[in-house]
């Protein structure tokens, strides 16, 4: 199995996000410190903003921030909403699948066994499981420096 493209950007972005808790940030401050196209951010942010991930203002003074708490963010329900789009497998594709096993074959039903329990794992993942105490990513990708592990720690 293999995340999408938007996905993993889904994800990104809205760790960017929780790090940066309480702060406008810009599409642009995401592209450059997740290594992304700033195009296929803007296009992750609008669907999580349409799905109530993220609430933006738009504006000189504008940017995106969490619409939620980072512990109400299920990674299990953000993956689905970009994943879902796509099919696992051709016999996923009711429009498209041309598998000529689709109707006597026993292997869709393990692959969606398999999928119910790669998503329910998922769904006990929260944001804030991925952000916080997480000194790494804090330092990648705080936008001020007072945010970063590195600052906190040289004061203690």
């Amino acid at each position: 199995m293999r995340l999408t493209t938007r996905t993993n950007l889904a994800a990104r972005t809205l760790m960017f996000c929780a790090v940066n808790d309480g702060r406008l940030v810009r599409t642009s401050d995401i592209a450059d410190r997740c290594n992304a196209s700033i195009n296929h951010v803007a296009r992750v942010v609008q669907q999580l903003q349409a799905e109530g991930y993220l609430e933006t203002l738009r504006g000189r003074t504008g940017g995106i921030r969490l619409a939620k708490p980072a512990n109400r963010v299920s990674i299990g329900a953000v993956f689905r909403i970009f994943e879902t789009e796509i099919p696992f497998a051709e016999c996923f594709d009711e429009v498209r699948n041309t598998c000529p096993l689709s109707a006597t074959c026993r292997l869709r039903s393990y692959v969606v066994k398999a999928l119910e329990a790669f998503y329910h794992e998922l769904d006990m993942v929260t944001l804030e499981d991925l952000v916080r105490g997480n000194c790494g990513l804090m330092d990648l990708l705080a936008m001020r420096p007072d945010l970063s592990c590195s600052a906190s720690a040289g004061t203690a």
